[in-house]
């Protein structure tokens, strides 16, 4: 655990003190399942777009996705009747095709990541609503398939499916960014992505494969979501969710120069964020603030690791 992981932690701590304090609500076991299945959610698509961060660059489409891939699920199963076992896997492929699509753009035609990745936020959401003709999606009674949204939004003695899910994802996540070859090779190519090319490094895999993991993880995020809303509108289903991620990335560590981040920072961020939500919700503080506690975050984080790397720049020096 890093100082970085030690000192979001603290915070985090501090923060469920101070919100159990304003409202003894906050620690019912109703209240903390459903921070638990939200904290779930939301870290799944986080971790993926925290990887990208790392590399230096950025992911905009999570929450288009979301949608497009919660309009193509609910077809494949309600209207194709696609078998729940086939569906589910080519949701996450389907993502994951999306992902490579934006990694290929950025390392092989050398585009900007935010406007590639904004395009494809564009992109989706306009297919979403086109494909669903705007009208809202859902699952029914779930007949034949029931099975897949328990493995999606039930829950294992009493934790919610999706924070399990979660930390499986993050597990696995760790010792790729953690333990792994690829992951130093993230890493030095978010440091400097030309010394990395000089020492052997084949960057231009790399970072596409980062794209991919950020793509299926926003895919099987988007199941998990769907499943539980068990409404897919295509104007706003996901909206905003990047904003999410990148910011529950900045509050775990990551920094947006690229070369800095980890799993468990970026989990505790995005823990932090739903508790900051949860406590807008019990203390009846009107939602719309949801979108200024997003702002702030992004903000504060950008102008910390702007003051940190000018310190190590001058110390170079």
């Amino acid at each position: 655990m890093t100082r970085k992981d030690i000192s979001v932690l603290l915070l985090f701590v501090l923060l469920c003190a101070v919100v159990a304090v304003a409202s003894p609500q906050f620690l019912s076991v109703a209240n903390l399942q459903n921070v638990a299945r939200l904290v779930g959610t939301y870290g799944i698509f986080s971790i993926g777009v925290g990887i990208v961060i790392i590399t230096g660059g950025i992911d905009l489409s999570v929450g288009s996705i979301c949608a497009l891939l919660g309009i193509l699920l609910s077809m494949m199963l309600v209207e194709w009747q696609w078998p729940a076992a086939v569906a589910l896997p080519a949701v996450v492929v389907l993502g994951g095709t999306l992902g490579a699509g934006h990694g290929l753009l950025v390392t092989r035609l050398r585009l900007p990541p935010f406007i590639v990745t904004l395009c494809g936020l564009l992109l989706y959401r306009g297919a979403a609503r086109y494909i669903a003709a705007d009208s809202t999606k859902g699952f029914g009674s779930t007949a034949g398939f029931e099975w897949a949204r328990a493995l999606a939004s039930g829950s294992v003695a009493g934790v919610p499916m999706p924070f399990v899910a979660l930390c499986l994802v993050a597990v696995a996540a760790w010792v790729l960014l953690h333990r792994s070859v690829y992951g130093r090779h993230l890493f030095a190519i978010g440091h400097n992505e030309e010394a990395a090319r000089y020492s052997g490094v084949r960057t231009t895999t790399v970072v596409a494969w980062a794209y991919v993991i950020s793509g299926a993880l926003a895919a099987l995020s988007g199941i998990i979501i769907a499943f539980y809303t068990n409404s897919i509108s295509p104007a706003s289903h996901g909206n905003f969710y990047e904003l999410y991620a990148i910011a529950a990335a900045v509050v775990g560590g990551c920094s947006l120069r690229g070369g800095e981040g980890s799993v468990l920072g970026i989990v505790i961020g995005a823990a932090l964020l739903q508790v900051l939500r949860n406590l807008v919700n019990l203390l009846d503080i009107p939602g719309s603030l949801d979108f200024a506690v997003m702002g702030a975050v992004i903000l504060i984080g950008a102008i910390a690791d702007q003051l940190v790397g000018s310190d190590r720049r001058a110390e170079g020096r």
